[in-house]
């Protein structure tokens, strides 16, 4: 092997001599694929040796790596005893079965050879003379999408919106953002930012602040509605049109209302249908962020938790989270194109051509905020086609049934408690207190979080609801299985009765 790579950089050095670096010969491609795809196939095989959480120190790869580029080239072999030796130690492991922190990112071998396809044809998709096949996909396997989950028929292409992949759930929020904030300015007066405000729930995942500041929105009027208990940390429509009612009276704009189906903390499902009829009666944009939970929604049983999108302006979902597409892969719909286009369009003359200049095509770069874009459709195509919607939904509902026999083993231990109800495949826990102390278990299941995660066998994350410290089991990496499941707990427990011990000797 170390022979080969010399004779690949040897043919480097030939090339450069003979006129130039060739950076992309074909057999030498066919070669070199090949084995990169060995190694990460091996890499695959080995996953479960790694620690799933990293280990290392900050820095710690300035201390390997030399602080400049080879003047000369170096072998492939190099390269990869390198990665093997100084970048794997470093990574946290997203596909490790043993890993249940935020929400999964899903990688496939269809979703993976979707993306190296796409990076193989590298074409820059910005509109649609530039690739005519990959706009034309991308709208058709959008639809595609749209029809699994059942959305209503102005999200398709052939009625006035359509879907647009984003990379982000977070460039998803801004573009609507920015499409509902030019449509009220060009109503009201540009004049009138001042005025216009936001709506979410507490719970509603921070990049809609984000977004709030790029577009302009003024701090003091973006609302984070407080959720508690008592409604699961849903957003409230009383406490919504109570909160709109008294904006109105002071004279502002209430214009974007940012609903969510499976919040970041716990799953959250807030109740669309209540607050689509809020939105439509004071006249606001109505966008729905399914980000996590959208891709459960293709299984007839969890369908119903997206009711009252037939009233949305727009929709979100991340393919790249839990349906087998990888990262990066955002499906959002709109029900009006135009809106998207009249806030992010630009017509410089050299973008100009025939197909675009009689509007017969789709030019996604004015859907979007950058110009240039990658064949994303590719791989969620390949992902459908590969697998199937059957052997998808089965895929969704296996790692469900997987939390809930976690959900099961937590409440069969008095020593721990479910906090929230489950309702796709996150389980929200604690380890209680033995004096009840509040502070006293927050710093408990502080302790515990880092116990289990510094052992480098499992990796979970926390959140906090109703200031409780509290621990979060998401199960949806692609090679988890119900031995993992079982396992993570043993370690839970082993862990949880060393601090127990610990608390009871103190």
């Amino acid at each position: 092997m170390i022979q080969s790579s010399c004779l690949f950089c040897f043919g480097l050095l030939a090339k450069c001599r003979e006129g130039g670096l060739k950076p992309m010969d074909a057999e030498q491609l066919r070669e070199n694929a090949h084995r990169m795809v060995d190694f990460i196939a091996d890499y695959y095989k080995s996953i479960e040796s790694f620690p799933v959480l990293s280990q290392v120190e900050p820095g710690y790869l300035h201390e390997l790596l030399p602080d400049a580029a080879p003047d000369r080239p170096e072998s492939l072999q190099q390269v990869l005893e390198d990665v093997q030796a100084k970048i794997l130690p470093g990574m946290t492991h997203w596909q490790s079965p043993n890993y249940f922190a935020y929400y999964p990112s899903n990688s496939s071998i269809a979703g993976f050879m979707g993306e190296m396809l796409s990076a193989g044809l590298n074409i820059v998709g910005f509109s649609w003379i530039t690739s005519p096949a990959a706009t034309e996909l991308e709208m058709i396997v959008l639809d595609w999408l749209a029809k699994l989950l059942n959305l209503p028929d102005d999200f398709l292409s052939t009625g006035p919106g359509g879907g647009v992949i984003q990379g982000t759930a977070s460039e998803a929020v801004l573009v609507v953002l920015l499409a509902a904030r030019d449509k009220f300015l060009s109503r009201i007066g540009k004049s009138s930012l001042d005025k216009l405000v936001v709506y979410s729930s507490d719970q509603t995942h921070s990049s809609m602040q984000k977004a709030c500041q790029i577009a302009g929105i003024y701090p003091e009027n973006c609302r984070a509605l407080k959720t508690d208990a008592s409604t699961n940390y849903a957003l409230s429509p009383d406490l919504l049109n109570e909160v709109i009612s008294q904006d109105i009276s002071t004279g502002l704009v209430p214009f974007f209302l940012c609903a969510t189906v499976g919040t970041t903390s716990s799953t959250a499902v807030d109740p669309l249908p209540t607050l689509a009829t809020v939105a439509k009666r004071n006249g606001m944009w109505f966008h729905i962020d399914a980000a996590y939970a959208g891709s459960a929604c293709i299984c007839p049983e969890y369908r119903p938790y997206i009711d009252g999108v037939e009233d949305a302006d727009s929709f979100n979902m991340n393919a790249h989270k839990w349906f087998l597409t990888n990262f990066d892969c955002s499906p959002l719909w709109i029900k009006d194109r135009n809106a998207l286009i009249q806030a992010l369009s630009t017509n410089p003359e050299y973008l100009k051509n025939k197909a675009s200049q009689a509007n017969m095509v789709v030019d996604y770069r004015d859907w979007q905020i950058p110009l240039g874009r990658r064949f994303r459709s590719l791989k969620l195509w390949m992902v459908l086609r590969l697998y199937g919607v059957q052997n998808l939904q089965q895929y969704i509902r296996n790692h469900i049934e997987l939390a809930r026999q976690f959900e099961g083993l937590v409440s069969n231990d008095p020593r721990f408690e479910v906090v929230t109800p489950r309702v796709f495949s996150l389980v929200c826990f604690r380890l209680l207190s033995p004096d009840n102390d509040g502070d006293k278990g927050n710093k408990l299941n502080c302790d515990l979080l880092d116990a289990v995660n510094s052992t480098g066998k499992i990796f979970i994350s926390h959140t906090v609801l109703s200031g409780m410290y509290i621990l979060r089991f998401a199960v949806g990496a692609p090679l988890t299985e119900e031995r993992h499941v079982h396992e993570a707990w043993k370690v839970l427990q082993d862990e949880a009765s060393k601090l127990l011990a610990t608390v009871q000797n103190n």
